[in-house]
Formats: structure tokens, C-alpha cells, sequence
């Protein structure tokens, strides 16, 4: 999917030595890297001597003029070749080389091969190694918990919130082979502890079966998905427990990724609107309008027969919320992150 996760890639190809006669060509593809470099006919007898990476050509062919065409065509994580990423960009940087003799002697010919990926703002990772919280839920599922940094490029360096800032939460549930699956939340509080007792104190987040009620007293929303199967929290820092040490304590299910009900949903209150909007697809907010009341359905079969998805209770923390009265962002300015669909 890396075509639909960069929006464009700059290769550069720079020379650090010359030979006559030479003319190469890189194309920065997909998940891959294709070189082909003209030779001349004085190299075509040592063609395993040509190297990308450490990989010798993939093919390569005399050209009727006596000169060589030798093509490299590796995947981006072969061949040695080294990933850097500095900010929004991935870069995969290689040598293209004449070595006449085996290593440690220097290569006679040595060319600096470079892709260049621009990520889009607000990308993340499909599979972020967990921060605070993982679980293995049913069927063999793994599901994920993590904080993430301010921009959602990884994963957050501090535990710190000041009061008003936003906390960005991702959860994920590892499909494996199973089939697709849709991550829902079905219920989020925040409590003073690791474990929920019944005397424990809570601020309620997400409530009602997938109703984000922190939203409509607050400017907390789900950010668009990169890949159904998980889920961006962008969570208004709030004024429980100021100071204290707080655990978010969410029931994470696994669901169809096609079905939506009022009891399988993940919805947002949007103050542009007044009104609440279904994350997944717009056109059947209906579905939220119970998030003011009860979203229980009318009729109730028996529990037993009811499909109640994949379910796992997951604990993110702790994390601190300190008063800072420089945070707090009127509704009308706040802008919230954006996510490149994925899938």
C-alpha cells in the first residue's frame, strides 16, 4: 500500500565517481527499486563484478553497440539497502558499484543511489509497536493500545498532558489471517487506577456503545481511519484527576466491517453541525441519534444468540493531565489532525 501512502517520491542518483560511457536510469517504485545502468563493453566481461547493495544485476544483456545493460530490480528492504526517516520523508539511500576486487578494497566505479518518499501529514504507521497497553483478546487476536507523538508520525515520547491539549490515542487489533475486521470502542472511561472497582472514580470518554460523549462536552473526535481495522482517539485533555496519575480503561471489539448498528458504531459530535456523525460513513448517522438517549435496540433476542464480535478490556497508561491555561483552545480554532486512507 505504499502507493497510497506517499503521495510522491524524488529519486536522486548522484555520481561519486565517473566512468566513460555510462548512463543510468532509477525508478523509485512501489515497494521496490529498478536501476539499469549502461556499461561500457570494457565491463561487460566483469558484469558480476556490478552490485546494488550487495546484489549482483537481476538480468543483463550486450547491447549490439558492444556495451553492457545491467538491471537491478530488489524490493526496498533488500539488498542492504539502509532506511532513514527524518521527519515526513523515508528515505532509502544504496550504492551502485564497480568492485574489481572483493571488499575491503575500495569500489572503482561507486555511484549514490537515493528514493526520497514524502509522507502526507498526518500518516502513521499501519503497526505501531504498543506503548502501555497490549492484549491478546479471542480467536488468537492481538489487541493494541498506544499513545502517540503530537503529529501522529510514532509514538508519544512523554506521558505529560497539559490540561485543554490533546491526548491522540490509537488502538488496533492485529488480523493476521483472520478475516477483515472493523475496530470498534465500545467504552472508554478514565480512572485513578490500573484496575476498575466499583467504588473507583471515573470520567466517562466514550459511552453508549461507541458514542464519543468527551466530544460534545469537550473537542475530542475520532480522526479518520487509515485501515479499518484501527481506530485514532483525539482526545481533549480534561480536568479529572488534575495532577493524579489516570489509567483510559476501553472494551475494544472486533467487528464486521460491513454491519452497523446502534450498538456497533464508533460515533463523533460535530460542532459545525450540531450533530452526530457515524466515523465510517456519514450517510447513516441515524444511527447516532441515540447517543442523547439509550442505544439499545428495541427488540432483544436472547444474549446468547446475539453476535457480540471479538471483545477485549484494555488498559492505556498512566498519564498525567497538569493545569496549563495556555492549552485551553476555544472550539472555533481548533484544528484537528489529518489521515491519508489506507485502505
Amino acid at each position: 500500500v505504499m502507493s497510497l501512502l506517499w503521495q510522491c517520491a524524488i529519486v536522486l542518483a548522484v555520481v561519486a565517481a565517473s566512468a566513460a560511457n555510462e548512463d543510468l536510469n532509477v525508478d523509485c517504485e512501489k515497494h521496490s527499486i529498478k536501476v539499469t545502468w549502461k556499461v561500457s563493453p570494457e565491463l561487460v566481461e566483469h558484469a558480476a563484478r556490478l552490485f546494488l547493495g550487495h546484489c549482483v544485476p537481476s538480468t543483463f544483456s550486450v547491447l549490439p553497440t558492444g556495451e553492457g545493460m545491467a538491471t537491478f530490480h530488489y524490493n526496498l528492504n533488500g539488498c542492504a539497502i539502509k532506511k532513514r526517516v527524518t521527519g515526513k520523508k523515508h528515505i532509502y539511500s544504496t550504492s551502485l558499484t564497480y568492485r574489481p576486487n572483493r571488499k575491503p578494497k575500495p569500489a572503482a566505479i561507486s555511484h549514490h543511489i537515493k528514493c526520497v518518499y514524502i509522507r502526507p501529514e498526518g500518516w502513521i504507521p499501519p503497526f505501531l509497536i504498543p506503548a502501555y497497553g497490549s492484549a491478546e483478546g479471542h480467536g488468537g487476536l492481538v489487541f493494541h493500545m498506544a499513545l502517540l507523538n503530537e503529529d501522529l508520525t510514532g509514538l508519544a515520547k512523554s506521558s505529560l498532558f497539559p490540561l485543554g491539549s490533546f491526548i491522540p490515542i490509537w488502538a488496533a487489533v492485529d488480523q493476521k489471517d483472520h478475516q477483515p475486521l472493523l475496530l470498534l470502542l465500545e467504552e472508554c472511561v478514565a480512572a485513578t487506577t490500573p484496575e476498575l472497582q466499583s467504588a473507583s472514580l471515573v470520567y466517562p470518554i466514550i459511552t453508549n456503545k461507541g458514542c464519543l460523549a468527551d466530544g460534545k462536552t469537550g473537542n475530542s473526535r475520532f480522526l479518520p481511519r487509515y485501515h479499518p481495522s484501527a481506530i485514532l482517539l483525539y482526545l481533549q485533555s480534561f480536568k479529572f484527576a488534575l495532577g493524579e496519575e489516570v489509567y483510559i480503561h476501553c472494551k475494544l471489539v472486533a467487528w464486521d466491517p460491513e454491519v452497523f448498528d446502534i450498538e456497533k458504531k464508533a460515533c463523533h459530535y460535530i460542532k459545525e453541525t450540531g450533530e452526530w456523525e457515524l466515523l465510517d460513513d456519514p450517510s447513516q448517522s441515524d444511527l447516532c441519534k441515540c447517543c442523547d438517549s439509550s442505544c439499545k435496540p428495541r427488540l432483544k433476542r436472547g444474549v446468547d444468540s446475539e453476535p457480540q464480535g471479538l471483545v477485549q478490556n484494555s488498559v492505556l497508561g498512566p498519564l498525567t493531565i497538569v493545569e496549563n491555561s495556555e492549552t485551553r483552545i476555544p472550539s472555533e480554532f481548533v484544528k484537528y489532525p489529518t489521515v491519508e486512507q489506507g485502505w
